[in-house]
């Protein structure tokens, strides 16, 4: 199940006139008995939404007061979310006599056209107050308040993932709702600002359109056209012609091939930091120990421990941690069982909660043998979301091949590896250019398109390039991307091989031969060419070119330039 939970605004969404209609109720029991859960999330006054709303009980909490406010129905208990309105805000309210007037415990409701006396007394009052419309009401709430992060405080409490959740709403104040959930719907008397961010308009209005939106979600979970849109996609590559390749972020199956050394493990890594970025759950199974220290992770197993199936699912429970399943503890011929173990644990994860939203599988050649037969139950499941990497495609089981979507070949034989994969398939291979590769270069094959597979750059990921700056900082660069303090006269040879060498010999260094590369440019020439790091480089020339600088000042310029874009990286690292 990808969507587990709904979150619906109440007036002029789920309710008509300010009730819900009993057809609307059936919808929403019909909705907790699918397994998912209903979230209210409304502007009114949680007093106000008690009273109008006797079925309040089906909702697995209620975000009220426009997310000031967090109600749990089942204990009747509730907890504000923010800071109380100034009093002295409400008595001027009150003074100026403004109509239609309501006072919650973070909030302050009006109608329009009321709004401009409301801005004039928060900036009267130098109050950090927000203005926030809901059709022709007017709501006032402290700064950061509104329904987005009302939805996200209910999410944590009841261990949910904004990546989970179908949104629908009607009203200006819904638009952060909207863009916090997963998928957003409008029902059909939305304004038209809000239809135009959403993924789905309904047919019908209010209650019917909330309806409508139920019998599709228990229907199909949104699974099929027009429904299965993604608004978020993660970064592949770069085509020839600047043009930036993308794969949506949920939805399909990605297989990474290719010789040893050939970028799989950059461009792996690459994919888990955008899939997180988004706020994705991903689960890495590691057998050879490669994604150690990766960032936004935890790992369960050492090379002295091996992992056990029970942790990695109680780590899961919190949907911000991400896994790292490292197996190099077990012995070789038993880290297949275990990953097959762990399996379909993870799919009943996925059908109760629809996460891990992504399970990137390396060796799969290893852990998925061309051997294993899959048993009907782990196929059924949804199989979805998987990163395949493997340096023999033509050695992974058939039925896993025959869920990829899309391929991407590196290393120097790129046809070799896509003709391993047909054959196993017994397809037809591709026409396309397919000689050798350069380094960080990769053929992308998206096998649902008309498109031939094509060439692009692979995306570099931050863990590489906190690689690469560490190299930079603290390694050794060859003879040719070093630095050489010579002077005029080429009268010293005194090589920097990184950039913290650089600055231990120039604070020894004569000023004379200092200046000479100063004034020449040669700073800023290495730090561009041989560093390759423009903005450094940008950093360094602007010194260069002050007039008059004297040796002592631009050292010190430098040395700062430096030391900013570099040390507090090499440390993290």
């Amino acid at each position: 199940m990808r969507y587990v939970a709904i979150a619906t605004d109440y007036d002029n969404t789920l309710a008509v006139n300010g009730r819900v209609q009993r057809e609307t109720v059936t919808a929403l029991e019909n909705l907790i008995q699918s397994g998912r859960k209903i979230i209210l999330v409304t502007g009114r006054l949680l007093s106000d939404i008690v009273a109008v709303f006797p079925e309040i009980g089906l909702c697995e909490r209620v975000v009220a007061d426009n997310g000031a406010v967090l109600y749990r129905p089942g204990t009747r208990e509730h907890t504000v979310l923010a800071p109380p309105i100034p009093p002295a805000f409400i008595e001027e309210l009150r003074r100026r006599q403004i109509p239609s007037l309501s006072v919650g415990e973070s909030i302050v409701g009006t109608i329009r056209p009321h709004e401009l006396t409301l801005l004039e007394v928060i900036r009267d009052l130098g109050l950090e107050l927000q203005v926030i419309f809901n059709r022709e009401s007017v709501m006032v709430v402290p700064a950061g308040i509104n329904k987005a992060s009302g939805l996200a405080v209910a999410l944590r409490e009841i261990g949910l993932s904004p990546r989970n959740i179908v949104g629908i709403g009607d009203a200006e104040n819904d638009h952060a709702l909207l863009n916090q959930c997963e998928y957003a719907v409008a029902v059909a008397n939305s304004v038209p600002m809000l239809k135009t961010i959403a993924d789905w308009v309904t047919t019908n209005a209010e209650g019917q359109g909330v309806a409508e939106l139920i019998g599709e979600l228990v229907g199909h979970d949104l699974s099929v056209p027009p429904f299965n849109t993604s608004r978020r996609t993660l970064l592949v590559g770069v085509r020839k012609n600047g043009a930036e390749v993308h794969i949506p972020a949920k939805g399909l199956n990605v297989l990474l091939t290719g010789s040893s050394g050939s970028g799989k493990s950059t461009l792996a890594t690459g994919i888990f930091e955008r899939v997180t970025e988004h706020g994705y759950q991903m689960c890495v199974i590691d057998p050879e120990g490669d994604y150690e220290g990766i960032g936004g992770a935890v790992m369960f197993g050492t090379s002295q421990r091996a992992p056990a199936v029970t942790e990695i699912l109680t780590a899961l429970e919190s949907p911000d941690t991400n896994v790292i399943v490292n197996l190099v503890g077990l012995p070789l011929q038993d880290r297949p069982a275990f990953f097959l173990a762990l399996l379909p644990a993870l799919q009943e994860r996925r059908a109760k909660l629809g996460r891990p939203h992504w399970i990137l599988v390396d060796e799969a050649h290893h852990l998925l043998p061309r051997e294993w037969q899959p048993v009907q139950a782990v196929m059924a499941q949804d199989l979805t979301g998987m990163v395949y990497v493997t340096v023999h495609p033509d050695h992974v089981a058939k039925p896993v091949l025959q869920t990829v979507d899309v391929a991407v070949c590196l290393g120097e034989d790129p046809a070799d590896a896509i003709g391993r994969f047909c054959q196993v398939l017994n397809l037809p291979e591709p026409v396309g250019d397919f000689s050798a590769l350069d380094p960080g270069d990769g053929i992308f094959w998206d096998r649902k398109s008309s498109e031939p597979p094509y060439r692009l750059r692979i995306a570099p990921c931050e863990a590489d390039r906190r690689r690469h700056r560490r190299k930079y900082a603290e390694g050794e660069l060859p003879a040719d991307r070093s630095f050489f303090f010579r002077g005029p006269g080429d009268r010293l040879n005194l090589r920097a091989h990184n950039l913290f060498q650089f600055i231990e010999l120039a604070e020894g260094l004569d000023d004379q031969t200092w200046l000479y590369h100063l004034q020449r440019g040669d700073y800023s020439t290495w730090m561009s060419e041989g560093i390759k790091d423009p903005s450094l480089a940008d950093r360094v020339r602007q010194i260069e070119q002050q007039p008059f600088i004297d040796a002592n000042r631009s050292r010190q310029l430098v040395r700062s330039a430096i030391e900013d874009r570099y040390t507090v990286p090499v440390t993290d690292v």
